[in-house]
């Protein structure tokens, strides 16, 4: 029942929604570590939607960026962990500067190995957002390259990988859940 299912999609794929409801089968509690930052009055109000959309029995963390950190502390055995959403932690990890960045990442890798090893179950969710153009700034650029890799490295470790397009589910690793 456990291992790590990594959730990727574009904008409004229903990755949260597939994260979500993967949570609420397993029957296990669930610690939902979220990482958006209310930066303005639209992210504020998303935040907001999100929170309301959760059940009032989930665990709710707010971490923008030692997921790490909050991932070891929340996956106790026998709890879903849900995570929503990685490229929200990315980009609060590349603000906070490269020194950070790189300890984070590293660390987020070695936990999800950690997750897997342990059988823990969780869901990691991602946007993928390199199948566009090629961003015309080095700051974009390097955001989408760096989420492409996250993803391939993370995509190694998990036991499950799932794609998400119109709210549906496709697996691209692993058995269906």
């Amino acid at each position: 029942m456990g291992g790590v299912e990594l959730v990727l999609g574009g904008a409004r794929s229903g990755k949260s929604r597939h994260a979500a409801d993967l949570a609420a089968a397993s029957g296990l509690p669930v610690s939902y570590i979220a990482t958006a930052r209310a930066g303005d009055d639209e992210m504020a109000e998303r935040i907001a939607r999100h929170r309301a959309e959760r059940p009032p029995a989930w665990r709710v963390v707010e971490e923008p960026l030692a997921l790490a950190e909050a991932l070891r502390r929340e996956a106790e055995e026998g709890r879903f962990v849900v995570v929503d959403c990685l490229t929200l932690w990315l980009l609060n990890g590349l603000e906070a500067g490269e020194e950070r960045f790189s300890r984070e990442r590293a660390a987020l890798l070695e936990t999800a190995a950690w997750l897997e090893a342990a059988d823990r179950p969780a869901a990691l969710v991602g946007n993928e957002v390199g199948w566009g153009v090629v961003p015309l700034g080095a700051l974009s650029r390097r955001f989408v390259d760096e989420n492409g890799w996250m993803h391939q490295d993370l995509g190694r470790l998990c036991r499950r990988v799932t794609l998400l397009a119109a709210g549906l589910p496709l697996v691209l690793k692993g058995e269906a859940s």
